[in-house]
């Protein structure tokens, strides 16, 4: 009588463990299954990008250590904006490399070409927008702030991202991206960032998993009648 009650209390146990848990279990189940079958290239968007980019030789650049500078120089790169060379100094500013001339961001015109660069010639723009803000779930977040938004006519709702700050090429986001990136947060169960995989949601579904599949193995051996006939046989 004792060994049925314990039975009907493991297998009460393991019948609700495993509804709460279902869905989730679901979503680890269909997001596992899209992540494997699909390309990691052509959720980056590589199949949107051109696969040679020509880059302009410059000459008669200006040194650096000529610049009206606050700060010694610790970081500098050199940038291509529409055609002209600027350096990018310390993360924070852009100066013309041929005059020396300090300049504060990129316009939208210039922001395009940048894009374009990058972007195949067959795909159009359709529009373009500037943005100083994201939330933790837009799609550009923890990038570089302001940028612009260049929307291609595309179906796959394609969308290019460039820095107004530094001028350079940041991303490309689209339809299948956009599912990858959903995908993901139901994945790692990180509802604010997607990445931390040491989050306290997560580690509570998976203790919960763990005591679903062994309430589920107890049962089996409380119920099992081979188990009884052993158990049986040596008292």
């Amino acid at each position: 009588m004792a060994s049925r009650k314990i039975s009907l209390n493991i297998r009460k146990t393991h019948r609700y463990l495993g509804l709460f848990l279902g869905i989730q279990f679901l979503f680890w189940t269909v997001s596992g299954l899209y992540f494997s079958w699909t390309n990691l290239d052509e959720i980056h968007g590589n199949q949107f990008k051109k696969t040679d980019v020509n880059y302009t030789e410059f000459s008669g650049l200006i040194s650096p250590s000529m610049l009206d500078l606050k700060n010694p120089i610790k970081f500098l790169e050199l940038r291509e904006i529409d055609s002209h060379p600027y350096y990018f100094i310390n993360n924070k500013v852009l100066y013309n490399a041929i005059d020396g001339k300090k300049k504060i961001e990129i316009n939208e015109k210039e922001a395009v070409k940048i894009a374009n660069k990058y972007i195949r010639e067959d795909l159009k723009v359709s529009y373009v927008e500037k943005i100083t803000e994201t939330g933790p779930h837009h799609e550009y977040r923890e990038r570089l702030l302001p940028a612009y938004v260049i929307s291609y006519d595309t179906k796959d709702n394609l969308k290019a991202y460039v820095s107004t700050i530094d001028g350079r090429f940041q991303t490309v986001r689209h339809r299948n991206w956009r599912w990858f990136d959903f995908l993901w947060m139901t994945h790692t169960m990180d509802y604010e960032g997607r990445d931390d995989f040491n989050n306290k949601i997560l580690r509570a579904f998976s203790l919960l998993g763990l005591i679903t599949v062994m309430s589920g193995f107890l049962l089996w051996f409380v119920s099992s009648k081979t188990i009884r006939r052993i158990r049986s046989f040596f008292q």
